[in-house]
């Protein structure tokens, strides 16, 4: 850290560093295991304040891990922007959520789920093809999808996103902005 200097080692510090070493091997291995069922979504409801009526879920991403237990997303997502595993795990809840969700909506039309995107997920030039495929796969119609994105996220690469929502917008999935207002606009 530079000449004239020095700085204390305390176990804590190891110890803070390989539970986080060891919680990225754990993620990537529950990535790497397609019928792993510790990736999980939760679905959280989406109400019509008018009518009270149920008109979407939005797909929380949620971690059981086998010794652990349930980890928040406050600790495993940041881990996984930090490590680029965010874009596999982005993959694995869209195609879940897409999933999940085809069934209700061919029962309840009108119905659609939300899925969050990551900021790491937009330069992914794979991203319109890997929606067009959990969509094509699920059966869910493309307008039942909602890409959510934060306002920050998107105010990163303000020309790859414009370019991204044209291709996602032809393929008919809608999109909608996460904090608003909270930063650029």
């Amino acid at each position: 850290n530079g000449r004239g200097r020095y700085e204390l080692f305390e176990p804590r510090m190891l110890e803070s560093v390989v539970g986080r070493l060891g919680l990225q091997s754990d993620l990537r291995r529950a990535l790497e295991n397609p019928d792993s069922r510790e990736l999980l979504l939760d679905y959280q409801p989406i109400v019509e304040l008018a009518t009270q009526r149920v008109v979407g879920v939005e797909a929380l991403l949620r971690w059981d891990h086998p010794v652990q237990g349930r980890i928040t997303p406050a600790v495993f997502v940041p881990l996984a922007e930090e490590t680029g595993l965010i874009v596999p795990l982005g993959r694995r809840a869209l195609h879940l959520a897409c999933n999940d969700s085809a069934p209700w909506v061919r029962d309840h039309p009108g119905m659609h789920v939300t899925v969050n995107l990551s900021a790491r997920q937009l330069p992914d030039a794979a991203l319109a093809a890997e929606v067009a495929a959990a969509v094509a796969e699920s059966g869910l119609p493309p307008a039942s999808l909602v890409l959510e994105l934060t306002e920050s996220a998107i105010m990163q690469q303000p020309e790859r996103s414009a370019q991204v929502f044209r291709e996602l917008r032809g393929l008919g999935v809608r999109l909608a902005i996460d904090d608003f207002g909270t930063g650029y606009s």
